[in-house]
């Protein structure tokens, strides 16, 4: 299969790695089948770990041995402990031929450069077995964590409860800096130095807030909010039949006939805005008096479809007032504002329209590549925001051996 289309000046080893992973998904998908094997060795590995050592401090499990690919398909590295020259010592003596990336000799690649400069370390193995463990270990803790103190009101605000903030501080590191990634759209949790600074603030008791990773922490008596800040929120146009990804958070698929623009509601509704979980939408949603209409969307998440609304001095109540009242104005309408907001041609979707846009919650650092180290917090997650469960791995074990 070939890579087609522009390739980028920049960063090509991590957008060839995109695109590989891309094409192995779809010759799997034309294949039937429901795991790819890859040749990833220990060489690899080490050659990943030497590297992120240099970037950071924080102890990385390096390249894991199962991946969830786009909440698809299983990657499995079976070869991860079996080094480059044993591999190809066994290819030798059953003369089986195989073929060598010209790019793996390239210096212009740090990999190569790295390669280069690295020698045996016989201890490595058991190192990387016991790091995973402890991940998982994380994980698991992390999950349970989430259960026991973390709310989410409308899909769109988080709570941390003030017990929540007194727990194990690895724990809470690994939980928050997800959910911050999470909240904010972005692939990875943010960098030790900003999580130093999140935890600091996060327990140190003062009140108010901070931002980190494009996430408000708003730290109130009743416990810590996340939301996603207002800034940096790009618009995303859909054609009819096509589907991405907006600001990281939110899956788009247009199933209508006509284009789609996805844009903050704050964009279209300054003013406070409310969201209903339980009454439909206006029946004026989607008419042509706008000055009247400030703002409309439709997402996908708990209680099925939730549209917004806000018509300038009388908003449209929902998530039952009693519920809205409870929450700090701020903090809901800040959420709120960060929502997105469906429009067509610059008018407001009506709901019957609004309703062939499949929309729903995004997890950056999880829905493309999903470690098996992560995969109890990820699925937990997945709960709480009642999106469907990540595939399980496709293992069976027969005769006491796992295939």
């Amino acid at each position: 299969m070939i890579w087609q289309g522009d390739k980028p000046k920049t960063g090509i080893m991590a957008a060839a790695r995109e695109a590989r992973y891309g094409l192995l998904a779809a010759a799997a998908e034309s294949f039937e089948a429901n795991l790819i094997v890859t040749g990833h060795t220990f060489d690899d590995q080490r050659e990943t770990l030497q590297m992120r050592g240099m970037r950071t401090e924080q102890v990385s499990t390096g390249i894991a041995d199962a991946v969830l690919f786009d909440r698809r398909l299983w990657i499995l590295r079976p070869l991860l402990f079996s080094t480059r020259a044993d591999i190809r010592a066994f290819l030798r003596e059953r003369g089986v031929p195989w073929i060598d990336d010209p790019s793996n000799e390239d210096t212009k690649y740090e990999r190569v450069r790295m390669r280069r400069q690295l020698s045996a370390d016989a201890g490595a193995e058991s190192n990387i077995r016991g790091v995973w463990e402890e991940r998982m270990a994380l994980s698991a803790k992390g999950a349970e964590w989430l259960d026991r103190h973390f709310t989410l009101h409308g899909g769109l605000l988080g709570q941390v409860m003030p017990d929540g903030l007194r727990q194990d501080r690895a724990v809470l590191n690994y939980a928050l800096g997800r959910l911050a990634a999470v909240f904010g759209g972005q692939p990875f949790a943010p960098g030790r130095a900003q999580m130093e600074r999140v935890f600091t603030f996060a327990t140190g008791g003062g009140l108010g807030r901070m931002t980190a990773g494009r996430v408000v922490f708003d730290l109130r008596r009743d416990g810590l909010y996340l939301a996603r800040e207002s800034r940096g929120i790009l618009p995303l146009v859909l054609r009819p039949g096509e589907a991405g990804v907006w600001d990281g958070r939110f899956y788009a698929c247009n199933g209508s006939t006509a284009s789609v623009e996805i844009e903050a509601a704050a964009t279209y509704a300054p003013s406070f805005l409310c969201l209903s979980q339980e009454s439909s939408a206006p029946e004026f949603l989607g008419a042509k008096d706008a000055s009247r209409i400030v703002e409309s969307i439709t997402a996908q998440m708990r209680g099925g479809w939730i549209p917004v609304t806000s018509l300038g001095s009388s908003p449209s109540t929902g998530m039952r007032e009693d519920r809205i009242a409870l929450l700090p104005k701020a903090a809901w309408k800040r959420a709120v504002a960060s929502a997105p907001a469906l429009t067509s041609e610059g008018a407001p979707l009506s709901e019957e329209f609004a309703r062939m846009i499949e929309l729903t919650p995004y997890f950056a650092p999880f829905d493309r590549f999903l470690t098996r180290f992560d995969f109890i917090f990820a699925n937990r997650l997945s709960a709480v925001f009642v999106t469907a469960p990540y595939a399980r791995l496709p293992l069976r074990s027969i005769d006491g051996k796992t295939i």
